[in-house]
């Protein structure tokens, strides 16, 4: 609910249960950010950021910036006297980087749409506020969106900026977001990471100056991840505030925190300013891309549900999103680029007889595609390893019974390729320098019209080929050399964003030609997950690291955020292709099925008691995926943190019924069996367990736990589902 009250000039966002305040002061007219938290009645709390109206620059312009330096505003400028972190800078024709906003007006929308084909959130139960915010020196116009949801306690925010001048003018910074915030003390959790072990949670002490992470890569990346939250020190899974942040985009993102001299903090989100410029002219616009601020009072596992709430709800569109994905099978760890017709049809008969529902072909069916030094731009079937073409092999794994997938890296150019030789120019490259190659590939420059049409066209000409019904779609090195033909100097600064508009461009054709295609993102596994991406996919490979022990970690990094529904999760061959560990079959299931579940293995030579076990995991998944892909989780127990055991679950929205997981990751000569304490349920009902028959009420769960005896070695795992009349 949005208010505003005009006797003081004071706008209120109520979710379910958090406010958020911020007003006008009258006679200045600057937005100053009062409070947000848990919901409070009334809107009068303006005392917290202006406890003295003296200080007001209406009143003593002597010492106006000292009032700049310290006071919280809702959307901060460069240039004019507050020295900490911006959220806007801009350059006129002269060269001067100021500007200052004045308030000019405001409207309320009832619903949220999304504008154009940018990734957003969306629904009829959010309304928005649009505050207009003018500099009348550059005639500059900023919009302030806040889009506020009644059913989730989430509020998004992001900033349209027009030139209202005859001149033109250049943004170096537009950023989504900018909250200040009180003085407590803090800690800062981020997540971290590199290839194989994306989305590591990282916790420490706010420190005076700058802190946070960001991406210069063109990618979200594996490194760094839009989201960061603020808790106060006491934060566990269930208590303590937490102020959580994520930003809706694909590229390159900066979220920092700055803790300034009077140990107040200052939350920026949004396009890193690092080699971004946007010529804006007259009568122009510039749209940010969307930031999500999420408040909790009941510690972490509170802002985790609230945003699954809002991405499974408000963000992803896909038809599958509150469907069963099909199981798949891909061929990627069983062949590599070692394939033909004969071979993946002999994966496929083995997974239709064991319940399996889809084969999906990994990279290496195109062009000259024998490894991964050439052909990527050729997007013709390599006959030689499919003969009778795409069309053939998708006609007889349909025949099975099986739907088809198909992998692609429609981003990318090999030199060693047909495209490249005829086209040269399209990669991204600096004129007179030798670009780097990384995969030994290049990026194409989808910023050019011609490019990024001729890119569409390849990917049609699969998809109409055959009956594809799920793309992964890949792209597996990051952006440099940043070079464009069709950028003149005074637009280069814009490619970084214009490139993931590109992007953006062509997986919104895709799935709107191919509406019940499943498409799945993923760049060198799990680079770039984020929400930008589920707005067009309902679901990421989290990791080229099958190892079902490391996911544990990265799949709980991912899940602090990211729905499960979301979490692309395989059952691989062992020993594992990336660390050649060994874990049990079933423990393999079990981690898997906290995500889309599929499988990443050559079924035609896993052990036949590895293969017997894949009937069962089928009908798990069935069983347990409606539960799973809607339900609420919760973080029980964490392997990153007692070096041991790992546990999760998860809890149907009316909590009726929950499916516990647990890992014995490390086994340990101590015959005390383990004890978990469930969350999530009814106290006073009666909860049977499935497997042993045994009645527990909801509170004894939740107050005392429950027992589960040590494994005989490590890795292994148990489901536990409990469900009450």
């Amino acid at each position: 609910m949005i208010s505003f009250n005009s006797e003081k000039l004071i706008f209120k966002l109520d979710t379910p249960n958090t406010s958020y305040v911020f007003g006008v002061e009258d006679k200045d007219k600057y937005l100053i950010h009062y409070y947000y938290g848990k919901r409070i009645s009334g809107d009068d709390v303006r005392f917290l950021a202006v406890p003295d109206e003296r200080a007001l620059p209406s009143l003593n312009k002597r010492d106006k910036l000292s009032f700049l330096d310290c006071a919280p505003y809702e959307y901060p400028t460069k240039g004019v006297g507050d020295f900490r972190t911006p959220a806007l800078s801009v350059k006129n024709e002269k060269g001067n980087e100021a500007a200052e906003l004045f308030y000019d007006s405001h409207k309320i929308i009832k619903g949220k749409t999304v504008k154009g084909k940018l990734p957003g959130t969306f629904g009829e139960t959010a309304d928005v506020l649009e505050v207009v915010l003018k500099d009348p020196v550059l005639d500059l116009t900023v919009i302030l969106r806040y889009g506020v949801f009644n059913d989730v306690d989430a509020i998004t925010r992001s900033v349209i900026v027009k030139n209202e001048s005859d001149k033109p003018l250049t943004l170096t910074r537009v950023l989504s977001l900018s909250l200040d915030t009180d003085d407590r003390d803090y800690e800062l959790i981020t997540l971290y990471g590199s290839w194989a072990r994306e989305r590591t949670i990282d916790r420490k002490p706010l420190r005076h100056g700058h802190q946070g992470v960001s991406s210069m890569r063109g990618i979200t990346s594996h490194q760094e991840h839009p989201f960061m939250a603020l808790v106060t020190p006491d934060t566990t899974q269930r208590t303590g505030d937490v102020y959580g942040f994520n930003f809706v985009y694909s590229g390159n993102f900066d979220a920092s925190v700055y803790l300034n001299q009077f140990n107040f903090s200052r939350v920026t989100l949004g396009i890193n300013p690092e080699g971004f410029e946007w010529k804006l002219d007259p009568g122009a616009e510039f749209d940010s891309q969307e930031a999500v601020m999420v408040f909790s009072d009941e510690g972490l596992g509170r802002m985790t549900r609230t945003f699954h709430d809002l991405y499974r709800n408000h963000l992803i569109r896909s038809p599958y999103k509150n469907r069963k994905r099909p199981i798949l099978i891909n061929n990627w760890e069983a062949t590599y680029f070692d394939f033909n017709t004969e071979k993946l049809l002999s994966i496929a008969k083995q997974a239709s007889k064991s319940g399996i529902e889809m084969l999906v072909m990994d990279d290496g069916w195109f062009g000259n595609r024998f490894d991964d030094n050439r052909a990527l731009g050729d997007w013709n079937v390599n006959e030689e390893k499919l003969p009778g073409g795409l069309k053939y092999l998708v006609d007889e794994v349909n025949k099975l019974g099986l739907k088809f997938g198909i992998w692609m890296e429609p981003e990318m150019v090999s030199p060693d390729s047909d495209l490249y030789r005829a086209h040269p120019d399209w990669a991204i490259q600096i004129e007179g320098r030798e670009a780097g190659l990384a995969r030994n590939q290049y990026v194409l420059d989808l910023t050019r019209s011609e490019v990024l049409e001729h890119t569409w066209r390849s990917i049609k000409a699969v998809m109409d080929s055959a009956n594809i019904e799920y793309v992964k779609w890949d792209m597996n090195r990051p952006l440099a050399d940043i070079g464009s033909k069709g950028l003149d100097k005074e637009h280069l600064g814009e490619f970084y964003h214009r490139y993931v508009l590109a992007v953006y461009e062509l997986q919104n054709r895709l799935v709107t030609q191919y509406p019940d295609l499943l498409l799945e993102n993923c760049s060198s596994g799990g680079a770039r997950f984020d929400p930008g991406m589920l707005y067009f996919s309902p679901q990421i490979w989290c990791s080229d690291d099958t190892d079902a022990v490391e996911r544990l970690s990265i799949q709980e990094g991912t899940a602090i955020v990211y729905p499960l529904s979301s979490m692309g999760a395989h059952v691989s061959d062992c020993p594992n292709h990336v660390l050649g560990r060994t874990v049990p079959f079933e423990t393999r299931g079990h981690i898997a099925l906290a995500g889309t579940f599929g499988y990443e293995l050559d079924i035609t030579r896993i052990p036949e008691e590895d293969k017997n076990m894949i009937p069962k995991q089928v009908e798990m998944y069935h069983k347990y995926n409606d539960l799973v892909r809607e339900g609420d989780y919760f973080r029980l127990a964490s392997v990153r943190e007692n070096g041991i055991y790992d546990s999760w679950m998860v809890v149907k929205k009316d909590k009726k019924e929950c499916l516990v997981t647990f890992v014995g990751v490390m086994n340990r000569p101590n015959y005390k069996p383990f004890k978990i304490r469930l969350e999530g349920l009814i106290p006073d009902k009666l909860y049977k367990d499935e497997d042993t028959g045994k009645e527990y009420y909801g509170d004894i769960l939740m107050n005392a736990g429950i027992t589960i005896n040590r494994f005989h070695g490590d890795a292994r795992s148990a489901l536990i589902h409990l469900k009450c009349e």
